[in-house]
C-alpha cells in the first residue's frame, strides 16, 4: 500500500470517528432534554388538590393530639384564593364541626371580612394545628414543629398572594421569630414571595375589645394594597 493511500484511508478512519462522536454528543444531549422534559413532566403531575391532599392527611397520627381530636379540622375556603387567612387551632366548636373558625371568634372573623368587603367564600381559612389542644391551651412547640408542614403544603397548593396571620402563634410560626405581636402588626412581611400581614385573633378581640381599633387598621391596609396588587 502507497504512503498516500494509508494517509487517506487514515484520514477517513479520522472523519468517521469525529462524525460518529458528534452523533452520539447530539444523541446524549437529546436524552438530556428529554430526560429534563420526563423531570419537568413528573413535577407537574405531582401538583395535588387541596382536597387530594386533605385525604392524604386526614388521619394523621403523627402526634399525640388525634388521640383527643373529634374531627381533624382541614381548612375551608376557595383553592384559588388570593388571600390565606392563618388561626391558631381548632377550638371546640371547630372541633365538633370539622371547619376552622365557627365559633363566636368565627363569627367575629366573617363580620371582619366583610367590613373591608371580603366574603368568607373568597378567602381560603386554616389553621396551623389541625387537630384542638385540649382545654383550648396554646399549641406546644412540637405539635407545631409535626402539623407546621400540612399547613405549608396548603399554601404551597394555594399559591395565594397574601397571608394574614391571626394572633401571635400563627405570625411567629410563620414567620419564625419570637417578636412579639404588636411589633409584627402594621406592616407587611415578605413571606416566600407572598405578603404577610400579622393582626390579632378575633378570639383575642372578644377578650380584649380595645384591640379591634388596631385591627380595623390592619384590616384596611391588606384591602388597600390587595386591591393594588390584583388591579396591575
Amino acid at each position: 500500500m502507497s504512503q498516500d493511500k494509508k494517509k487517506f484511508l487514515d484520514l477517513v478512519d479520522l472523519t468517521e470517528k469525529y462524525v460518529r462522536q458528534q452523533m452520539d454528543l447530539d444523541l446524549d444531549e437529546f436524552h438530556s432534554e428529554h430526560k429534563a422534559e420526563l423531570k419537568k413532566n413528573k413535577i407537574d403531575s405531582g401538583k395535588i388538590s387541596l382536597e387530594e391532599f386533605h385525604q392524604q392527611i386526614k388521619n394523621c397520627a403523627k402526634c399525640h393530639l388525634h388521640k383527643t381530636r373529634t374531627n381533624f379540622v382541614f381548612g375551608i375556603g376557595n383553592e384559588n384564593a388570593d388571600i390565606v387567612f392563618v388561626g391558631e387551632a381548632p377550638g371546640r366548636e371547630e372541633d365538633l364541626k370539622g371547619e376552622p373558625f365557627v365559633g363566636e371568634a368565627g363569627k367575629l372573623l366573617n363580620k371582619i371580612l366583610l367590613s373591608v368587603n371580603f366574603k368568607r367564600e373568597e378567602v381560603y381559612i386554616g389553621n396551623v394545628l389541625k387537630c384542638r389542644p385540649p382545654e383550648n391551651r396554646e399549641p406546644l412547640p412540637e405539635e407545631i414543629e409535626i402539623c407546621q408542614p400540612h399547613l405549608l403544603k396548603q399554601i404551597e397548593i394555594i399559591r395565594p398572594k397574601f397571608v394574614c396571620a391571626l394572633g401571635r402563634v400563627s405570625a411567629q410560626t410563620l414567620l419564625s421569630t419570637k417578636i412579639a405581636l404588636g411589633k409584627l402588626r402594621g406592616g407587611f412581611h415578605d413571606y416566600n414571595g407572598m405578603k404577610l400581614l400579622a393582626t390579632y385573633h378575633p378570639a383575642a378581640l372578644l377578650r380584649y375589645p380595645q384591640y379591634k381599633k388596631d385591627t380595623w387598621e390592619d384590616m384596611k391596609l391588606l384591602r388597600k394594597e390587595y386591591d393594588k396588587t390584583i388591579s396591575r
